[in-house]
C-alpha cells in the first residue's frame, strides 16, 4: 500500500496542483493537512472525479484534515482527537482503508513560546500520545501521518542556531515525540533515510517537522510526499510504524 501525506496549505486554491500530484504519484491513500476550508466547501466532486473517495474535517481559513483513498471510500472512525471537549480546531481525522487504520493529523505549531499556544501544543500532543497508545492495542496496522510540528533531533535539521527559540525544537516538544516512539512506533521517514540528514536527503530542507508513524513496517513499505509551496517545503513529511514484536 502506498501512503502519502501532503500539507496542501489551502485545498481549493491549490486544487489543480493536488489533482496533478494525485495523477503523478497515484497513492493508494493520501493524508492532507491545512485544508483551510469549511467541510461544506471541501472539493469532493473534483476529488471523486480523480478516482478518490474521501473523509474530511474542515475549518474555514484554518487547519482542516482529510484522508483520500484510491477507488475506495475510507471508513470513518474519528473526526476529532479524543479528549478535547472545548477544542474547536480541526486537526485530526481517522479512518480505515483496506484493513489499515490511517490518521491524518496537524499538530499545533506552538509559537510563540512560552505562552498559551505552546501550552496548547503540549496538551494536544499528550492527548494524541494517549490515543496512539490505545491504537497499539488493536492489533491492526496503523499509520499516523501528517505534520507533527516537531524537530525530533538536531539530525533532523540543517542548522539549529536560527531555530533555538522555536517551539518545534523545545525540549518539551522533543520529549513528547520521543514518548510516542517509546510506545513502540517507528518513524518511517528516519528509518528510510539511510544515514543521511534532512539537509542531504534529496533537496535540502531546514527541518523535518512532520512525520508518518505506522504500527507495522509493511503498511509503510512505500510512502511519498511532495511539498505544496516553497514555504511548506521547509518541512518534510514523515511516517511512524509500530516495531514488530
Amino acid at each position: 500500500m502506498k501512503i502519502a501525506t501532503y500539507k496542501v496549505n489551502g485545498i481549493n486554491g491549490r486544487l489543480p496542483r493536488l489533482l496533478e500530484w494525485l495523477e503523478e504519484t497515484q497513492p493508494d491513500v493520501a493524508c492532507l493537512q491545512e485544508l483551510k476550508t469549511s467541510s461544506e466547501t471541501f472539493p469532493i466532486v473534483a476529488i471523486r472525479e480523480a478516482g478518490y473517495g474521501a473523509v474530511w474535517a474542515g475549518q474555514k481559513s484554518f487547519n482542516g484534515v482529510a484522508i483520500l483513498a484510491r477507488d475506495a471510500t475510507p471508513q470513518a472512525r474519528l473526526s476529532t482527537l479524543p479528549g478535547g471537549v472545548d477544542d474547536t480546531h480541526s486537526r485530526y481525522i481517522e479512518a480505515e482503508v483496506d484493513g489499515v487504520i490511517v490518521a491524518s493529523l496537524y499538530l499545533p505549531n506552538g509559537n510563540p513560546q512560552p505562552g498559551s499556544k505552546f501550552d496548547y501544543k503540549l496538551a494536544w500532543f499528550e492527548r494524541f500520545n494517549q490515543h496512539a497508545k490505545s491504537l497499539l492495542k488493536l492489533g491492526q496496522p496503523v499509520v499516523l501521518a501528517g505534520d507533527y510540528n516537531v524537530v525530533p533531533t538536531d539530525f533532523d535539521i540543517y542548522d539549529t542556531r536560527s531555530w533555538l527559540n522555536d517551539a518545534l525544537l523545545q525540549p518539551e516538544s522533543r520529549a513528547a515525540y520521543a514518548a510516542l516512539l517509546k510506545q513502540g512506533w517507528t518513524d518511517a521517514s528516519a528509518s528510510t533515510r539511510s544515514g543521511t540528514t534532512c539537509a542531504t536527503a534529496g533537496r535540502a530542507t531546514p527541518a523535518c517537522a512532520s512525520t508518518t508513524c505506522c504500527c507495522r513496517p509493511t503498511c509503510c513499505r512505500t510512502w511519498s510526499t511532495r511539498a505544496s509551496t516553497a514555504s511548506s517545503a521547509a518541512r518534510t513529511r514523515r511516517a511512524t510504524t509500530r516495531r514488530p514484536g
